[in-house]
């Protein structure tokens, strides 16, 4: 009888070890989520403080993702970036203008982005986001300001003609306003990057949506965001450790039963 409730509780610790080393992997994948830059065209290995960003950029100057000279380029109408021309249907409206270019400062400059980070095959990045769940207020403001500007498609990332060294319309696509090719403020921000982003349904502030736009001298909240989505997607959390209790406790009462 001895003999057999030492092997039990051999086991029983076995079973700990087992589970508190899979608890510590989960803690460092959790981990890799956060402060983290992609591995794309133009982002830095690691993130840290850029003091000379350019106007929209500045609120990830004191760590950032994006050099100096990819801010700057970042606030073209087409840039070495990607050589991509916001004014393809006729010159873009300033207001609107001023959110792709916040976009694009998201894009380069955050390293809150670690939660979608997915690994992608393409010739010029090896990893994109997919699925941020933008502020629901920052997606509709773009979609106000967006309104009077015209564009020829509604997936920006796709199906240009490049022949002359910058985006153009394709043959076939006519130039129509914003809310032709976007009806609703969710299509826009959905659809124009192939689902880079996914409104949520919850408001600036709230700690669960990343914003575009912040001002750093608050801090930037998308730190907090991060660290959410990353603890619930590495199913961390007070939740996380009912299961092993409820199997000690178990497996106790039958050890002693």
């Amino acid at each position: 009888m001895a003999q057999r409730m030492t092997t039990q509780l051999l086991l029983l610790l076995v079973w700990v070890a087992v589970v508190g080393e899979a608890q510590k992997r989960t803690a460092r994948a959790r981990t890799e989520l956060l402060n983290v830059c992609m591995n794309a065209k133009h982002h830095k290995e690691k993130p840290g403080p850029e003091d000379k960003l350019h106007e929209q950029c500045r609120p990830w100057k004191k760590n950032a993702c994006c050099s100096t000279n990819t801010s700057q380029e970042a606030h073209k109408d087409v840039s070495y970036l990607y050589r991509f021309n916001w004014n393809h249907c006729g010159e873009m409206a300033p207001a609107c203008k001023r959110h792709f270019i916040q976009d694009t400062c998201l894009y380069e400059c955050s390293p809150n982005l670690g939660p979608w980070i997915q690994q992608v095959d393409q010739s010029w990045r090896k990893e994109r986001v997919l699925n941020v769940p933008l502020c629901k207020e920052d997606c509709e403001q773009w979609w106000e300001d967006c309104r009077t500007s015209y564009t020829c498609k509604s997936n920006w990332h796709k199906g240009w003609n490049w022949t002359s060294g910058f985006n153009e319309c394709p043959v076939g696509a006519a130039c129509q306003p914003f809310h032709f090719y976007f009806p609703t403020p969710t299509v826009l921000c959905n659809e124009i990057w192939t689902y880079s982003y996914k409104v949520s349904n919850y408001s600036r502030g709230s700690g669960r949506c990343i914003q575009m736009w912040f001002d750093p001298a608050q801090g930037n909240p998308n730190e907090e965001v991060a660290r959410f989505y990353a603890a619930a997607m590495s199913g961390a959390g007070p939740w996380a450790a009912w299961p092993l209790l409820l199997s000690l406790a178990l497996t106790l009462l039958w050890l002693l039963s």
